[in-house]
């Protein structure tokens, strides 16, 4: 809920990151007052997403040196993605400016994104890596990710963008109206248009990443089935396909039975043709079920994310 008195939210998830929280906090407030925002103004927002180390009690020490910090803790750790979006429900300015709290994004950048704003009239300003940080396999994935979601999905994201982003109240209060019970953040940002401008970044290393390949599969897969139904449309093109390519084999054995009396050769033939199309049908009935998983969770209505408790 937008507060006129709070020209500025600054907010960030906290997952293994409290030991970067007092700098983080320190170097936050101060970009803000270097892009021209009050200081009593300016609110920093801490979503605890069930830290399992000490990030809740670096947290709540932040906010008793500062009372402009507020902190929200989670019940559990629901993920990444879902808890943006609660730091984005929590947060009370006129403009929000997301950002990870592990300083490998530079909360400096809000000054750049601040005049990038303020010049083109934009209601999101997001962050867009010059080059992709880490090395092969992170280089690799990630080009592949943005491949395939771009490929199969309805909605098209920008290759490389960062969390970090500045995000009007208007806007804001248009993309918090997706209640996805597991939402893909950026296509939520996507989803709800308004005018969107990139802005050239570049990132840190300061830690190691969170993201296993397993949470990136998880993640490839959740953000295509929720933003497209490319795979099932797909799907039916291909089985149309092997149909065609079924008869007219057909077709050609016939042929060849009646007028040269010549059966197809041996059973090997028929036993991997059985397998393939076996192994295909397999395929896709997972990937409806994975469509079918996601109506179940999103039918039932319940909670996406707890909130245990606000410190304000």
């Amino acid at each position: 809920m937008t507060d006129p008195q709070v020209q500025l939210s600054i907010v960030a998830t906290v997952y293994c990151t409290g030991g970067y929280l007092a700098e983080f906090c320190s170097r936050s407030f101060a970009a803000a007052l270097e892009a021209g925002y009050d200081p009593s103004c300016t609110e920093v927002v801490l979503v605890n997403d069930g830290c399992p180390r000490d990030g809740l009690e670096q947290a709540l020490k932040e906010r008793e040196k500062d009372g402009r910090v507020r902190v929200v803790d989670l019940s559990r750790n629901f993920g990444h993605h879902l808890a943006m979006y609660v730091a984005c429900e929590e947060a009370r300015g006129e403009r929000v400016f997301l950002i990870d709290s592990d300083l490998e994004e530079s909360p400096e950048w809000l000054v750049n994104f601040s005049r990038e704003m303020d010049s083109t009239g934009a209601d999101v300003v997001y962050g867009v890596q010059e080059k992709r940080k880490g090395g092969l396999f992170e280089a690799v994935s990630g080009e592949l990710f943005y491949t395939l979601f771009n490929l199969l999905s309805d909605q098209q994201i920008t290759r490389n963008m960062v969390t970090a982003r500045l995000m009007s109240a208007r806007f804001l209060r248009e993309m918090l109206k997706f209640q996805d019970r597991e939402p893909f953040f950026f296509g939520l940002c996507v989803s709800a248009g308004f005018r969107q401008v990139p802005c050239r970044v570049k990132k840190a290393s300061s830690s190691p990443t969170t993201y296993t390949f397993r949470k990136k599969m998880a993640l490839a897969v959740n953000s295509v089935v929720s933003y497209s139904a490319r795979p099932l449309v797909y799907i039916s093109y291909f089985g149309l396909a092997v149909t065609l390519v079924a008869m007219l084999y057909v077709a050609w054995v016939v042929v060849r039975q009646l007028l040269y009396n010549v059966a197809p050769p041996g059973w090997a033939s028929s036993v991997a043709s059985i397998w393939l199309v076996g192994g295909l049908i397999l395929m896709s009935l997972g990937v409806i079920g994975i469509y079918i998983s996601k109506i179940y969770k999103e039918t039932k209505h319940r909670p996406a994310v707890v909130v245990a408790r606000r410190y304000e």
